[in-house]
């Protein structure tokens, strides 16, 4: 159940307006469900309704007139609640509503339970699916109602109505959630024939802005230079910024003038402070130093991305959350770098997660340096042409979003968890379509089959449990071809196989042969370890199996591990 209050100047206006059956087409039957006494008077059963409309209008606006007389009373004194199931739910009766109404008024504070003098209300039910109720916030001792907050608390009782009463249940906000538009910034796009309100347009241009930028100054002037889009920086009197305000060049007031829209106002982490406080924490990225490969930006991006759901795995929530926004950033900057087939998909996507970026854990920004400066370095390096390393970037975030959700839904952030799983579909369909071509390249170059029974046998040593699965699955083919590739450069497969493994569980892997040659082609892109680093790695290993075992009394305790969700 969905709860939408209100306030007014007029009760009559609003009295009229909730038995009108003329002007609103969904007013099929409307009538009193309940009221404050049980008797209060019904126009919509009624010989007379306008006579019975006069006389409801005057029994709710009694305490009004009273309190007007002494200068009490508010110059906003009625409180409207409309209070919607969803379209799944059954039709609730009569009776079932007039209860539903009672817990609200009382909730809220607008009749509280056992007092007397409570403000005056009636329930008026004109659809099957939803109620309105309508009140005057003058109590009976002439007192303005107290009624603070009293959205949140209609809606944490809606929330114990749902369970009580078996009907869906609302995936509940945290107060975190980005401004939704109004209905008139909605009929203005219809009327403009834009896409989405400006609102919803600005706020995705400022994130995909922030995610470009390394400073305040590049994202100011990031923003400056869209097309379409108007910029202006406030200053404190000292001269020093205190924000910016965004403006759509084709949304306008009447009089011909931009309708302004401050960060905050757009989404809590779009504030000046806010966004000056990640970029703070942002990594720079080394640039290549003579004598030494220049580090490949997307692997580092995709290897930072896969230690996200480690990150998530530890108790530190304010660094989970910090990784998190990071990796919303990441999102938001893909579909600068993406193919523009891709391009719908990756927008969706990061809309999506845009949800799941925040909740009331504050973040600690400075855990996610690492990410952040990842993505600023691949986009300004120039675009892979094979698509593989966007595809081995989309399977590591298909991971990171299902660990999100996993986490929120471990901390009860119900619309995160929502907007999770909605991000985890659009990044499912441009990963199938991103990877379908570098794989069939690599399952092209497929190596005998002799070579292929060689590398069966390492998976029998480093994942036994996971080798019925990654030989049968269309991309084992894809796999031979990148550990075959990897020996050929001077790497050890098996060694590959194990640190591919240990970087991440498979559990959550749709397809764990896709998963492992992507972790494969990244880890052989590395040079070839020498022959000393072999020997080196050699007498470690055997220093470690020549150390004596921890008695019992030492030997540290083992900890159960937490139960893996469910396989993407």
């Amino acid at each position: 159940m969905i709860a939408k209050i209100s306030g007014g100047k007029e009760t009559a206006g609003l009295i009229r307006y909730l038995f009108d059956t003329k002007k609103a087409k969904d007013h099929t039957d409307p009538h009193l469900v309940a009221s404050w006494d049980g008797f209060a008077p019904d126009p919509g059963r009624a010989e007379d309704p306008d006579a019975a409309r006069r006389l409801l209008v005057a029994d709710l606006d009694l305490h009004v007139k009273q309190a007007r007389r002494l200068g009490r009373a508010p110059e906003r004194h009625t409180w409207h609640c409309s209070i919607r199931a969803a379209e799944s739910d059954r039709h609730l009766s009569d009776e079932e509503w007039a209860a539903i109404a009672r817990r609200v008024v009382e909730a809220t504070g607008i009749a509280p339970a056992g007092d007397p003098d409570g403000c005056r209300w009636v329930a008026v039910r004109h659809a099957p699916d939803h109620i309105h109720i309508a009140a005057t916030k003058v109590r009976a001792d002439l007192h303005a109602a107290r009624h603070w907050n009293d959205y949140l608390t209609a809606d944490r009782e809606l929330a114990a109505i749902e369970k009580e009463y078996g009907l869906f249940r609302v995936a509940r906000g945290d107060r975190t959630a980005a401004k939704r538009t109004t209905r008139a910034e909605q009929e203005k796009a219809r009327r403009t024939g834009q896409r989405m309100p400006a609102r919803e347009r600005l706020r995705a241009t400022v994130r995909t802005a922030v995610a470009a930028a390394s400073t305040m100054e590049e994202f100011v002037h990031l923003l400056s230079h869209i097309d379409g889009v108007l910029v202006e920086i406030v200053h404190f009197p000292s001269g020093d910024v205190r924000g910016y305000k965004v403006a759509a060049e084709d949304t306008t007031t009447a009089d011909n003038r931009p309708v302004w829209y401050s960060g905050s106002e757009l989404a809590p982490d779009l504030s000046f402070p806010k966004i000056r406080e990640r970029l703070e924490n942002t990594e720079p990225q080394a640039g290549a130093q003579p004598g030494r490969r220049r580090p490949n930006t997307w692997h580092q991006a995709t290897a930072s991305a896969e230690r996200i759901p480690r990150h998530l795995d530890r108790t530190d929530d304010e660094a989970s959350q910090a990784h998190l926004a990071a990796f919303g950033e990441a999102l938001d900057a893909l579909p600068l770098l993406a193919p523009q087939a891709l391009r719908p998909q990756l927008r969706e996507a990061a809309t999506a997660f845009e949800r799941a970026t925040r909740s009331r854990i504050q973040a600690e920004h400075q855990h996610a340096r690492a990410l952040r400066g990842a993505v600023r370095a691949m986009l300004r390096d120039p675009v892979p042409r094979d698509g593989a390393a966007l595809a081995m970037f989309l399977d590591a975030a298909i991971l990171v979003v299902i660990a999100a959700a996993r986490w929120h839904q471990l901390r009860h952030h119900d619309q995160q968890v929502a907007a999770a799983q909605q991000t985890l579909l659009h990044l499912q369909a441009a990963y199938d379509q991103a990877a379908a071509a570098p794989l069939a390249a690599l399952a092209q170059r497929r190596p005998p089959q002799q070579a292929a029974d060689r590398h069966i046998l390492h998976l029998h040593q480093v994942v036994p449990d996971h080798v019925e699965q990654i030989t049968e699955d269309p991309a084992f083919g894809a796999l031979t071809t990148a550990l075959a590739e990897a020996e050929a450069a001077g790497h050890n497969p098996e060694q590959l196989l194990q640190q591919a493994v240990d970087q991440r569980t498979l559990e959550d892997a749709r397809s764990p042969a896709r998963t492992l040659a992507w972790r494969i082609e990244r880890l052989s892109a590395r040079p070839a370890p020498t022959a000393r680093a072999l020997a080196a790695q050699a007498r470690s290993a055997t220093q470690r199996s020549a150390a004596p075992l921890p008695t019992t009394a030492t030997a540290a305790p083992v900890v159960p591990q937490a139960p893996r969700g469910r396989r993407r």
